[in-house]
């Protein structure tokens, strides 16, 4: 651990969407830092266990289905109670369909707009009881560079993203007489497994699209939204609230 890096000892974690690219460095990173951290992605996941234990020491897995809100709710309500509260709160989980707007159905809208966004509306409340009876809390919603309007064939996702950002700015004044910080962290394209699967023989074409728009000319890694979401869980962050901060190498 870098002396210079905050410290998370005894703080409890909850990280959704935890085995996707971003998801994965979020569990090491708190681990790293002390957390004792749980994984939360969809049910019966392959090797789910034994991947988050591999990552962080005091890791558990945790599986949810975020399309499913009145169960997400009452199973993330009882784990907080059985854990004690849940201090800090990481809505990373999300996914994204690439279409025109008018060949999504309004099921598939409102189930990327349900999964995305409304999800994280119930996990903060959810976690919330707690984090005001402690007087304590950190909460970061995951947006998106999108929302800066260059994109088509995303706007439900958009649109889900903009909600998230909305969640920040309003439950931020909410929560902060409980001591509670609401922010967000609107990554740039970061690497990921999926951006190489999806664009195969066109990859390094995308690569240097991606490079041409930045200021600064390397790919975002997953680790560096890693870091900034434990900066923001950090009491050196204790009185930044209601932020959306972008890590996206100037776009």
């Amino acid at each position: 651990m870098e002396e210079n890096m905050p410290s998370l000892n005894g703080k409890t974690v909850l990280i959704t969407g935890a085995l996707g690219t971003i998801g994965r460095s979020l569990v090491e990173r708190y681990g790293q830092e002390g957390a004792r951290v749980i994984a939360s992605d969809l049910p019966g996941a392959e090797n789910a266990d034994e991947t988050v234990r591999g990552l962080a020491q005091e890791a558990r897995y945790f599986g949810a289905d975020l399309n499913q809100l009145s169960d997400l709710e009452s199973a993330v309500t009882k784990l907080a109670d059985d854990v004690g509260g849940i201090d800090i709160l990481v809505n990373n989980a999300a996914f994204v369909v690439n279409k025109p707007h008018e060949e999504f159905s309004i099921e598939e809208y409102e189930e990327e707009v349900r999964v995305n966004s409304t999800a994280a509306f119930v996990l903060a409340r959810a976690c919330s009881k707690h984090m005001k009876q402690k007087m304590y809390g950190k909460i970061i919603n995951l947006t998106s560079l999108t929302l800066n309007g260059n994109w088509e064939g995303f706007v439900p996702y958009v649109a889900s993203k903009g909600a998230m950002f909305g969640l920040v700015k309003s439950m931020a004044r909410e929560l902060g007489k409980y001591n509670i910080t609401v922010n967000g962290i609107s990554p740039g394209a970061v690497v990921s497994d999926a951006e190489w699967r999806h664009f195969g023989e066109k990859r390094e074409a995308y690569h240097q699209w991606i490079l041409e728009r930045q200021s600064i000319k390397r790919r975002i890694e997953p680790d560096d939204i890693a870091n900034l979401a434990v900066f923001l869980s950090s009491p050196q962050a204790d009185l930044i609230s209601g932020q959306d901060v972008h890590c996206d190498g100037g776009w």
